[in-house]
């Protein structure tokens, strides 16, 4: 059967046509003369990530090589590179290439493979590295080339993975694969000579091993930044060059490596911190703690000991435990901890139950916690059998105090930690600090402001000391003379530039801008994403610092 169709049935059809047409369009053509120039679109990122693994940051500024030098004048970079809290080769590798810390990978021995966490039955995570979302996102090749076999095999998803044995092999394999390589997306080399001349002599630019080692990676730097210029796709490249290390020093006793992000758009500035640096405890799953302190802060039934910490509340939460060492407040509360209970009270709270104690015991102190900073001290003082006193202090003054000997003894299995628990809160900490003496009233009136720490009269006494003040990754380091343990920080945290609303005990960094960069390890496999744009997905686990995102408007034209 024949379909016909009259004018009067055709027209409306073209019109409707018509309308569902143009209302699938936004905007009109503009005109050819308003359109970008075709060459904008062939223009394609790459990234090259050079590690020069033992060299510390220290000795790169004291040596200056003229390659690595002529980089830094179009760069972002820093010479104080922060080490992981595990920052062996192969933890410092992992961090690097896969944008996670180590707290995160707890990738630490030569099969690259994660061990399990101290004191927990979890199952270590697993993170991709940046190769990998590079293959899935991206239609470019990857490149890793090392002396290295443990590397190699652990990137072996890499597109061109060269067997090499040498350094210089390094050198002249990646500059015959920029001569003879298209759709080059991500390449990483490794140089390892530096590393082992340390290890002979000792890494400073005064062991001559060491320096000479340097200045002979610098050349392979320069062969090779030379070959990038000389590709002949490189007018519609567009290259970011990162020159780093896996750390300073010698793979037992790591020190502050550097970083150099080279791109020809970018005006030579140092990365650094700036201002104070804090993290927002907002929920109950954001929290810090020692995974495992053997003892050290388990005071027993007669033990003195001396607890301070800076804080500032933004809301007037009501009753969340938000630092101690004890189990959960119920029926067997055993340990101790600070509660807040609105704005205007602080709780000290101690218990013994499941040591045959005492519940709970409360000592409530009157204080504004929202009016900003406030240095906040408790001392536990043993008399004998029947007295033990905590006693509080607010800013150094003393507001009251009480007997807990009932209670008898705090030990717990439970981690020190700060963070709100039982309820949420949202509030930031600075410089805690746990001396294992009871300090007297004048002591702590006459410290309350104190800045340098290693002034204080019981300065011996410290055995835990966190300025909490990093800035980035997800370690509070331990900063007591003697023993102690960092703290490792838990949940979806943030870091935030607090410029210089800081406490008493910090001096102001009056040249604060609101753009503080702190960099670490992880720091590079974020980048490299970043500068592919691959967008980072919260459930990628990354926290390295994409920090050239803070200077977009002089790349992205």
């Amino acid at each position: 059967m024949k379909l016909h169709l009259n004018i009067k049935q055709v027209l409306p059809l073209i019109a409707l046509i018509a309308i569902i047409y143009s209302s699938c369009k936004k905007y009109d053509n503009p005109p050819p003369v308003f359109e970008e120039p075709i060459t904008r679109s062939t223009i394609q990122r790459r990234v090259m990530v050079i590690s020069i693994d033992g060299l510390t940051g220290s000795e790169l500024r004291t040596i200056a090589p003229p390659a690595i030098q002529g980089l830094r004048k179009t760069s972002k970079y820093t010479y104080d590179v922060l080490r992981g809290s595990v920052a062996n080769d192969v933890a410092s590798w992992a961090s690097m290439v896969n944008g996670v810390s180590y707290t995160k990978h707890q990738i630490k021995n030569d099969d690259f493979l994660p061990t399990p966490k101290e004191n927990s039955h979890e199952a270590p995570g697993a993170y991709r590295n940046a190769f990998d979302y590079i293959l899935q996102y991206k239609s470019l090749k990857t490149v890793i080339v090392t002396p290295w076999a443990n590397l190699r095999n652990y990137l072996r998803i890499a597109d061109i993975a060269p067997i090499v044995s040498t350094d210089a092999a390094v050198k002249d394999s990646v500059v015959n694969i920029l001569n003879t390589q298209t759709q080059l997306g991500a390449i990483v080399v490794n140089f390892r000579d530096v590393q082992a001349a340390g290890d002979n002599g000792g890494f400073v630019a005064t062991n001559p091993n060491y320096k000479n080692a340097v200045i002979k990676a610098d050349e392979y730097v320069g062969n090779i930044v030379t070959a990038i210029k000389a590709r002949k796709s490189y007018a519609n490249e567009d290259w970011l060059i990162i020159v780093t290390t896996n750390h300073g020093g010698s793979n037992l006793d790591p020190k502050p490596g550097f970083l150099i992000a080279y791109n020809k758009n970018l005006k030579e500035e140092e990365a650094k911190k700036s201002g104070f640096n804090s993290v927002n405890f907002t929920s109950e799953s954001i929290n810090a703690t020692v995974p495992n302190d053997n003892g050290l802060y388990d005071f027993g039934a007669d033990k003195d000991f001396t607890v301070q910490m800076d804080t500032k509340f933004n809301v007037a939460s009501y009753y969340p435990q938000f630092l101690g060492k004890s189990t959960p407040l119920d029926a067997s509360f055993t340990g101790w901890f600070w509660m807040q209970e609105g704005g205007n009270q602080w709780n000290l709270e101690f218990g013994g139950v499941k040591n045959g104690g005492a519940g709970k015991q409360q000592l409530g102190i009157p204080v504004n916690l929202t009016s900003g900073w406030h240095t906040l001290t408790m001392t536990v003082k043993y008399v004998n059998a029947t007295t033990r006193t905590a006693s509080a202090y607010v800013d150094g003054v003393f507001k009251n105090s009480y007997n807990v000997s009932n209670v008898k003894n705090i030990n717990t299995n439970e981690l020190l930690r700060i963070g709100a628990r039982g309820n949420s809160s949202d509030f930031y900490a600075a410089n805690l600090e746990i001396f294992n003496v009871a300090l007297d009233a004048a002591t702590i009136l006459a410290n309350k402001d104190l800045k340098d720490i290693t002034k204080h009269p019981n300065y011996n006494n410290l055995i835990g000391y966190w300025p909490l003040d990093e800035g980035t990754e997800g370690v509070f380091g331990n900063k007591a003379p003697g023993a102690g343990y960092n703290m490792l920080i838990a949940g979806n945290f943030k870091w935030n530039s607090l410029g210089t609303d800081v406490p008493a005990t910090v001096t102001a960094d009056t040249n604060a801008s609101g753009k503080s960069i702190v960099l670490t390890p992880t720091a590079v496999g974020a980048t490299m994403l970043y500068w592919l744009n691959i967008n980072i997905l919260p459930e990628f686990g990354i926290d390295g610092n994409p920090f050239l995102n803070q200077f977009e408007i002089e790349f992205i034209k």
